[in-house]
């Protein structure tokens, strides 16, 4: 007799100034310290924040609801979690995003409900976790960003 297992990822839930975003716990690399972002180009989108230095890598900083048309937010409890890219281009193995605190980590599985909301171009699906409603990100369409802003090559 088969016994049925219901399969179980991990997740973490990004805070962010006005959302949640919900990643697998594999696309974070790691979860530094806010650092102000190096200069940069005054021509650059405004969601581009600059280049974050992280493991000798200069890593372009990104601010998810600037880029879903919100304003920017770098409060006292400011982070910056570095994802994993999907997309395969050398030059960009890595991406920086703003986060407003300490990633949760959460159990995610196949009784996930889907929420009705609206969503930015960013975001593919909206889950209830718990009493949270989070976002799921479009990580590729993330890294299309920063390609068609002329910022990777």
């Amino acid at each position: 007799m088969l016994e049925h297992r219901t399969s179980n990822l991990t997740g973490l839930l990004l805070p962010l100034a006005d959302r949640h975003l919900i990643l697998p716990n594999v696309a974070v690399a790691e979860l530094i310290d806010y650092q102000p972002p190096g200069t940069f180009d005054l021509d650059t989108p405004p969601w581009y924040l600059g280049l974050v230095t992280w493991r000798d890598r200069q890593i372009p900083l990104l601010s998810f609801e600037s880029a879903c048309g919100q304003k920017i937010v770098i409060g006292e409890r400011a982070r910056i979690v570095i994802l994993n890219t999907l997309g395969g281009r050398p030059e960009l193995k890595f991406i920086a995003l703003l986060v407003q605190g300490i990633p949760r980590s959460c159990k995610l599985d196949s009784q996930l409900s889907y929420v009705d909301v609206p969503l930015c171009a960013l975001e593919r699906a909206a889950v209830q976790v718990g009493e949270q409603v989070a976002k799921v990100p479009d990580l590729l369409a993330l890294e299309a960003l920063l390609v068609d802003a002329g910022l990777i090559d």
